[in-house]
C-alpha cells in the first residue's frame, strides 16, 4: 500500500493540490490553502501559490494563559481569511506537518469538518519543484462561528491522572532522550518544564516513526504494525503526548485520522505541564536524570 491508500478527504498530496492552484487562488470560500509554521520567515521566503500565512506561536496559542486560542478568535482567524464553515481547508507547514497537524486538531477541536492535510508539508513541496510564490493573497473577510469545542479529542491533565489506574494507553511520541530524563526538552527551546522523565507507564514512539525521510506519511499497514508491536490498538482509549503538543498533534492524526482508531486524545498541556506538576508522579529510565540548575 502507498500514500494513495489514504482517503484524500483528510490526507491529499501534492499533485492534488497542483491540480487546484485556480480553486486555491479564487475568493471563491470553496477552497482554502494555509501554511503553519513557527517561523513567519518560511511563507514570507516562499510558499504554495494562494495559501495563506498562519503564525503557530501567535495566532493557534494563547500565550498569556498557556492553553489553546480561544473558540471566538480561531473563528475570527479563519473568517479573516475568507474561510467559512464549508470551505475545504487544506494544511502544510514546516518540520514534517507538525505545526500543520496541530492546526488540523484545532480545526476538529473547533468543529471544522473539511479540513485536509498536504502530505510532506513544505519541505517536500519545495524539494519536488513544485510552483511557488512570494505574493501574499487578500481574501474577501467572511463570519466564522465554530460549532465546538468537542472535548473527547482533548485531553487535560485529570484525564492523565485518571488513566495511570486504567487500560488507557499513554503515548510517549518525543526523542529517546526526554523521554528516558536524560534531558528535558530539545536544545533551544525556551518553553520547558522543571523535570525530567515521562508519564508512568507510558510506551515511546518517537513522532517520526510516521513519516518517511522526504516527509511523506508511511503506508497504513507499516503505521499499524509499527504501533500494534507498542501496544497500540484501536481497542483501547489512547492520550498522545510531547513538550507542547505539537509533535503529538501529528501522532494524533496519524492513529486517528489515517488509521480510524476512535479513542485518541491530544494531551496538548504534555511534558510541560505534567514536568512542571507538583507531585506528579514521573518515571526516568537513567541513573543521572537531568535537574535544571537553579
Amino acid at each position: 500500500m502507498t500514500r494513495e491508500d489514504y482517503p484524500d478527504d483528510v490526507l491529499v498530496s501534492a499533485d492534488w493540490v497542483t491540480e487546484r492552484l485556480d480553486a486555491f487562488r479564487a475568493d471563491d470560500p470553496a477552497y482554502r490553502l494555509v501554511e503553519v509554521d513557527v517561523n513567519p520567515a518560511f511563507y514570507e521566503t516562499a510558499h504554495v501559490p494562494g495559501a495563506v500565512g498562519f503564525d503557530w506561536q501567535t495566532q493557534l496559542r494563547a500565550d498569556d494563559r498557556c492553553d489553546l486560542v480561544g473558540s471566538a478568535a480561531f473563528g475570527d482567524l479563519l473568517g479573516a481569511h475568507g474561510v467559512t464553515e464549508d470551505t475545504t481547508l487544506v494544511l502544510y507547514g514546516d518540520n514534517a506537518n507538525w505545526f500543520a497537524t496541530y492546526c488540523y486538531w484545532l480545526c476538529r477541536y473547533y468543529g471544522h469538518e473539511d479540513v485536509r492535510i498536504l502530505d510532506g508539508g513544505r519541505r517536500y513541496w519545495l524539494e519536488e519543484g513544485f510552483p511557488t510564490t512570494d505574493a501574499v493573497p487578500d481574501y474577501p473577510a467572511v463570519a466564522y462561528d465554530p460549532s465546538g469545542p468537542f472535548q473527547h479529542l482533548r485531553a487535560y491533565r485529570e484525564d492523565v491522572l485518571r488513566a495511570l489506574d486504567t487500560g488507557t494507553t499513554l503515548l510517549d511520541v518525543r526523542t529517546e532522550e526526554e523521554y528516558r530524563g536524560e534531558v528535558i526538552a530539545p536544545p533551544g527551546m525556551t518553553e520547558t518544564a522543571r523535570r525530567a522523565g515521562h508519564i508512568p507507564g507510558a510506551t515511546h514512539v518517537l513522532w517520526a516513526e510516521n513519516v518517511r525521510a522526504d516527509g511523506t506519511f508511511r503506508p497504513p499497514e507499516k503505521l499499524r504494525d509499527r504501533y500494534a508491536a507498542a501496544g497500540v490498538t484501536d481497542d483501547r482509549e489512547t492520550i498522545v503526548y510531547c513538550r507542547i503538543g505539537e509533535r503529538s498533534s501529528i501522532t494524533w492524526f496519524a492513529l486517528t485520522e489515517l488509521l480510524g482508531y476512535d479513542h485518541v486524545r491530544n494531551y496538548d498541556g504534555s511534558w510541560t505541564e505534567w514536568g512542571n506538576l507538583v507531585g506528579a508522579p514521573i518515571e526516568v529510565e537513567t541513573d543521572d536524570p537531568k535537574r535544571p540548575s537553579v
